[in-house]
């Protein structure tokens, strides 16, 4: 195989684990935000026996993604130079996964700490429940979570941890990667602007600013009549010395 044929089997190879690395990291929000929701009802009257198991089913899947994540993004980022194509890409997405994981770790934490506070061991530990007006059930959460799939043909199995062990291994995974991938976090640009689906367009900020100001000339007129103003209609000025007088 010639350099020029071998080269573009090595962008091919790696758009498709940049890929994969993208997908990974859609369903690992997905299934965590379904255990944040359910790591919610924990202690409250929706609480039970099955609640516990679905929520320790979606923590293996999540370490599942996790690990796999983990280890292909460090695996691009040392392999990657600087200025390559896609490098980029797997900066954003190693910042996003940071994130993720603190997120994660946090909520483990939260479950650890409601569930030695409410054990459930006993029938009569029940009573110890707080009747917080839950609504419905965590079923169909526990499916979504259940649906979500890992983006990799083959998954390396490894075996799910206990919660404790599991809140220890995501610090380990946190400080290996910020050890061994030299990636600056002020360095890394996001994608797009922040809140821009909430932003609107220039004109439309013009129009709603004209209207406001029309709305608040409606009202300094109100005023101005009943203080016995001038009425001057170029008066902004004297309007609002007419009305603190």
């Amino acid at each position: 195989m010639n350099r020029w044929r071998q080269s573009v089997v090595e962008i091919q190879t790696r758009k498709r684990q940049v890929n994969e690395c993208e997908r990974a990291q859609t369903a690992l929000s997905k299934v965590t935000a379904c255990f944040q929701q359910m790591a919610a009802a924990l202690g409250s009257n929706m609480d039970g026996s099955f609640l516990r198991e679905e929520l320790d089913e979606t923590r293996t899947v999540a370490h599942k993604i996790c690990s796999g994540l983990h280890r292909r993004l460090i695996t691009l980022l040392i392999e990657m130079e600087q200025g390559q194509e896609d490098k980029e890409q797997v900066e954003r997405l190693w910042v996003i996964f940071l994130s993720s994981l603190e997120n994660f770790q946090q909520d483990l934490k939260k479950v650890k700490v409601l569930q030695e506070v409410f054990p459930l061991t006993q029938r009569k530990d029940r009573q110890a429940l707080v009747n917080a007006g839950f609504a419905g059930g965590t079923s169909e959460v526990a499916a979504r979570a259940a649906m979500v799939q890992t983006p990799w043909l083959t998954i390396e199995e490894k075996t799910n941890p206990d919660l404790k062990s599991h809140i220890a291994e995501i610090d380990v995974l946190l400080e290996e990667m910020l050890q061994r991938v030299n990636v600056p976090l002020w360095s890394v640009e996001p994608a797009q602007e922040a809140w821009i689906e909430g932003c609107s367009t220039l004109d439309g900020g013009q129009d709603e600013d004209e209207s406001l100001e029309e709305m608040m000339e409606v009202e300094v007129v109100s005023h101005k009549k009943a203080s016995g103003c001038c009425h001057h209609p170029n008066c902004r000025v004297g309007c609002l010395l007419c009305l603190l007088s």
